[in-house]
């Protein structure tokens, strides 16, 4: 797992966890006492009418609404190459049957972007792939080398259990990670085989503030509207590909970008029920024509 990053807010020291929970360590003549208070925390993405990134804005250009109610912005930041703040990347890679002639593309493309992406002693990927079941690949690590050869190893199968490797993915090895969490998943088309359905993924992604890329490698009949629904509602975006090694090449380059052009806020939402609701989110720009891609809400903690 990776150390904790620490946030200096007013005169507390703030431990920042990659949940909706946030540890605060206040001193008073007894001694530190320690208080839990429900940090809501937000990675996003500011992009032009191009689709570029937008770099520069502040904590003041940006209003954030929960439930339709006005919330006070408690911690921003501009994220980047240069940020202390970890990277923890979940690749998933459809090995179906259909996309057995797209594979090699998928694996160079891939170590490409890991060489790109991962900064030594500090980012982490893992490598989980899909078919019929749900194969974890490569546990997390910081070794390119080790990466690049898990790809290598990667065979087509049968089926296809998207659902089942978004909610393991999120549950089993994203949820005790902190910082930015990222998974970028490769499909072909719509869930075959999952034994779990849309609904449980979404929730484990959003409750363990997954930000979910899609590349959606067109084949005849390929169907990307969960995939798409899926980046939509985490705040990340989706790429369609028409499985050639440029095009997916392309679209892991943009993903790249994006992770080193992004934003983060957070918030202590003005809602301190502890119910595990879903609170709807609204993040608006003030300043400039502007298009923010950020998760649609998140699941509040339960007493």
């Amino acid at each position: 797992m990776h150390c904790k990053f620490l946030v200096v807010v007013a005169l507390a020291g703030l431990a920042l966890s990659g949940s909706t929970g946030l540890q605060a360590f206040v001193e008073d003549p007894q001694g530190t006492i320690r208080a839990e208070v429900a940090l809501v925390n937000i990675v996003f993405t500011v992009t032009n009418r191009n689709g570029v990134p937008v770099s520069g804005l502040k904590a003041k250009d940006f209003q954030i609404l929960e439930d339709k109610l006005p919330q006070t912005i408690d911690y921003f930041s501009e994220l980047g190459k240069e940020t202390d703040v970890p990277l923890t990347i979940a690749l998933l890679i459809d090995t179906s049957a259909s996309v057995r002639d797209k594979l090699d593309f998928e694996k160079t493309t891939a170590a490409e972007f890991f060489t790109d992406i991962l900064r030594p002693k500090k980012d982490l990927a893992l490598i989980i792939q899909f078919d019929s079941d749900v194969n974890l690949v490569q546990d997390f690590t910081q070794d390119k080398n080790v990466l690049v050869k898990a790809l290598n190893s990667l065979q087509a199968g049968n089926n296809t259990s998207l659902y089942d490797a978004i909610y393991l993915a999120a549950e089993d090895k994203l949820k005790k990670e902190i910082g930015r969490k990222v998974m970028v998943v490769i499909s072909d088309g719509e869930d075959m085989k999952s034994k779990l359905g849309r609904e449980d993924a979404i929730e484990a992604a959003q409750r363990n503030n997954v930000v979910i890329y899609g590349i959606g490698v067109q084949t005849e009949g390929t169907n990307f509207g969960v995939l798409k629904s899926f980046a939509k509602e985490t705040g990340g975006a989706f790429f369609s590909p028409h499985a050639t090694l440029g095009e997916i090449k392309y679209a892991f380059q943009s993903i790249g970008k994006e992770l080193q052009g992004q934003y983060s806020l957070a918030y202590v939402s003005t809602n301190k029920k502890k119910d595990g609701s879903y609170r709807a989110i609204d993040l608006r720009c003030k300043t400039g024509d502007v298009r923010i891609r950020a998760r649609k809400g998140y699941y509040a903690p339960r007493s």
